[in-house]
């Protein structure tokens, strides 16, 4: 049986050298090398896997040998897994996050978490990423007990203690139901109205906000702790409730959907706000998401006659 030796990192590179400039004095120019170095590099390369990786007989030009073909795709991987190791170290040792948890508000519209963290992938490509998509209260919550760095949080986050906050933009949420609900067939809808059927609530799946209500107006609730489930039992005309104006606008054009013009609930703005615990700042990576996201929201528009959530 025969058994390779095991390869230097410095004789791959001399290889892929070769292979990418097409040449030996090309790749020892590329890498400062003389020609001597080279070829004694892919020598000993050989000697280490009992393999010949290139024709040199009959060409001005060494070719892969059919050997050296099949381990080239191997040979590269292991290039890119070496400098995507070097460029980790390197944003470690100048300061560079290895990971960043994050947490958004499930109200924060997805194209613009869409556009962030894919901006994101390309500037920090070493940094991994955990996203956490939750409701209300449990931002600030996620914050608080260290498991997100930082936080797209809605208007919960004002004033609590031990947290740190900047604007990052708003939404409007405003009050839809199924075309064929009873409010939705309703042109003209009384003050009250609304409280005579089932509001579709979103609710907190944190001990922050535990057993608080936001914008309920009516005693017979279904309470749902995730957004798109709501979003579907009110395309059912399951009940009626408020909802980010971005997430069902294709639902308004559609008509799967009705914005319901009711005077004593016209909806309101909901705020999102950048936050992080104050004695743990952001590191690199986290400011620059945050940044991202401020930077986004200096194009949100607010409704007239809204008042905030």
């Amino acid at each position: 049986m025969n058994n390779p030796g095991t390869p230097t990192f410095d004789q791959l590179r001399i290889f892929l050298a070769i292979v990418d400039t097409g040449g030996f004095a090309a790749a020892g120019r590329r890498l400062n090398r003389a020609v001597s170095v080279i070829s004694y590099g892919i020598a000993n390369l050989e000697a280490q896997l009992g393999l010949p990786l290139f024709d040199r007989e009959g060409t001005k030009k060494p070719q892969l040998t059919v050997a050296g073909r099949a381990l080239l795709a191997e040979v590269r991987s292991i290039a890119d897994g070496i400098d995507g190791l070097r460029a980790k170290v390197k944003g470690l040792l100048d300061g560079l996050e290895a990971e960043v948890n994050l947490a958004v508000d499930v109200m924060l519209p997805a194209d613009r978490l869409g556009k962030v963290l894919r901006a994101f992938a390309w500037e920090f490509p070493t940094v991994q990423l955990r996203l956490h998509a939750e409701a209300l209260g449990s931002i600030v919550a996620m914050v608080l007990d260290r498991t997100a760095v930082v936080g797209i949080s809605g208007p919960l986050s004002a004033g609590v203690a031990g947290i740190e906050g900047i604007a990052a933009g708003s939404v409007p949420m405003v009050p839809v139901a199924a075309p064929d609900h009873p409010l939705g067939r309703m042109t003209e809808i009384a003050p009250g109205a609304a409280r005579e059927h089932v509001q579709l609530v979103l609710s907190d799946r944190s001990h922050f906000t535990e057993g608080r209500d936001f914008s309920v107006v009516s005693p017979k609730t279904w309470r749902l702790a995730d957004l798109s489930a709501k979003h579907a039992l009110l395309r059912e005309g399951v009940g009626w409730g408020n909802m980010p104006l971005p997430m069902i606008e294709g639902d308004l054009v559609s008509g799967t959907l009705v914005r319901l013009a009711m005077p004593d609930q016209p909806g309101g703005t909901y705020r999102f706000s950048g936050i992080w615990r104050r004695d743990t700042p952001p590191g690199p990576a986290a400011s620059w998401l945050l940044d991202q996201f401020v930077a986004l929201a200096r194009d949100d528009r607010e409704l007239d006659g809204m008042g905030d959530v």
